[in-house]
């Protein structure tokens, strides 16, 4: 019988490199750290879709988070960076509260599977996805949820609104880093486009 490794508490590791003590926040690095990072690697990201389903499982409705930023205002999906020694549906689950509220209730799949990969670049133009502070591999999802949402952290805003109207060019262009190419890759794998 082949016994699995023990894995080592993260506070007992080593980190010459951190310049303070980490905080979850940072996912173990300093701010400088993590600068640096981002400067020389590809930092890990979840996307998530929020949707609303009907009793046969079909989607309904699509949850956009409203934001502003020097742009003025645009539309943003819900998500962020996996943090070290986090699990993926640990990071989703995190982004969810933290974006719609504790009450959301996401419905995280027990085998969470995401439908793309999405490619964030510095420089713009080699995927539809542009990050200008790094490069940044994110797993895509689409997140049922069933309970109430509320904006919290930067958001201004969360509306519910149709698959149609979610691929509208209206909306679309209210997307930034092409995060409307997500939207309407998530309905197509829903077979809502």
């Amino acid at each position: 019988m082949t016994v699995a490794p023990e894995l080592p508490n993260p506070d007992d590791l080593g980190r010459p490199w951190s310049v303070g003590e980490p905080t979850p926040e940072s996912g173990w690095l300093s701010d400088e750290d993590l600068a640096e990072a981002r400067g020389r690697l590809p930092m890990v990201y979840v996307d998530a879709v929020p949707v609303r389903v009907d009793a046969s499982g079909d989607v309904v409705s699509v949850g956009l988070l409203l934001r502003m930023d020097s742009s003025g205002f645009t539309r943003a999906l819900v998500g962020g960076r996996v943090n070290y020694h986090e699990r993926i549906r640990d990071a989703l689950v995190r982004h969810i509260e933290k974006d719609l509220g504790p009450m959301a209730l996401p419905q995280i799949p027990s085998s969470p599977q995401p439908f793309t990969v999405a490619e964030y670049f510095p420089t713009p133009g080699i995927t539809p996805f542009h990050d200008v502070r790094q490069h940044a591999v994110s797993l895509a999802y689409v997140v049922p949820v069933a309970g109430d949402c509320h904006p919290s952290q930067t958001a201004l805003d969360f509306d519910w609104i149709t698959p149609e109207e979610a691929c509208s060019d209206v909306v679309q262009a209210a997307f930034v880093n092409g995060q409307g190419t997500l939207v309407k890759q998530a309905l197509h794998w829903c077979g809502r486009v």
